[in-house]
């Protein structure tokens, strides 16, 4: 007899700077290894499965995440009292937000809509050591004027091949970025901030590996003078031969919001 399997939208914040990423890994500490190690604690004659709607790198955080959660057999009985189970036995860098019964039609990766992605970063001074998990810190001087004109240049539709590793033949490269600028960080704040910094947020569907971060480590090459306006107008056009190599740093950056079509 085939099993009755239950359906349920999880979704959760945490503070990546201690993982290497999303992905569970042999020998690696992980946002979904961590996730699966506490379920089987608190769900131990559960048989059931995860699926996050995206991979995020080391040290990357986020805001709002989520992973669709598959159990068979029996659904959960009280969805508020799992969420305070589960978050008792989370580390503290990690919580879960909210939990919604979902069905079988529903598919966290396929029916994800738009997602945003904020970087911070600071430049100029160093920074307070505190500052380390949550803000990128450009040691060197930067035309913030500058990388502000060119952050809206990724808007639109654009080939966007330079701006992945390991690009494998059937990739998606042209990609539509709903809007891209950098603005003054208004997010977080804290008594060990610098009393300036930055925060790039882009918004689009969908995002190739490393695709942010490499925007963001474009935009710090030409606030340092290595690029020009020229070179980031012409990287994102079909048939651009050079890889851009300058990846931002993985602390800094944060999925800030993911919106499902359901």
């Amino acid at each position: 007899m085939k099993q009755k399997r239950y359906y349920y939208i999880v979704r959760l914040a945490y503070l990546g700077f201690r993982f290497s990423g999303w992905q569970k890994q042999p020998g690696q500490r992980t946002i979904e290894g961590m996730l699966q190690k506490t379920l089987k604690f608190i769900l131990p004659e559960a048989n059931y499965k995860i699926l996050g709607a995206g991979r995020t790198d080391a040290k990357v955080s986020s805001l709002d995440a989520a992973f669709e959660l598959f159990i068979a057999e029996e659904p959960l009985s009280d969805l508020n009292e799992f969420i305070q189970l589960f978050n008792r036995n989370l580390p503290p860098d990690i919580k879960i937000t909210s939990i919604t019964p979902t069905d079988k039609k529903f598919n966290i990766i396929q029916d994800s809509k738009s997602k945003e992605y904020i970087y911070l970063f600071s430049f100029g001074t160093k920074n307070h050591p505190f500052c380390a998990p949550f803000i990128a810190n450009i040691i060197e001087e930067l035309d913030i004027d500058l990388m502000i004109k060119a952050a809206k240049l990724f808007e639109g539709e654009h080939d966007f091949s330079a701006y992945t590793a390991r690009l494998q033949p059937n990739a998606k490269v042209i990609r539509h970025i709903d809007s891209c600028e950098i603005t003054n960080n208004t997010y977080f704040d804290a008594t060990f901030f610098p009393k300036q910094s930055y925060a790039l947020s882009v918004r689009g569907e969908g995002f190739m590996r490393y695709q942010v971060r490499i925007m963001m480590g474009a935009l710090i090459q030409l606030g340092k003078g290595a690029y020009d306006i020229a070179t980031i107008e012409a990287s994102l056009k079909t048939g651009y031969d050079e890889q851009l190599n300058f990846v931002a740093p993985g602390s800094g950056l944060f999925l800030n919001g993911l919106d499902f079509t359901q």
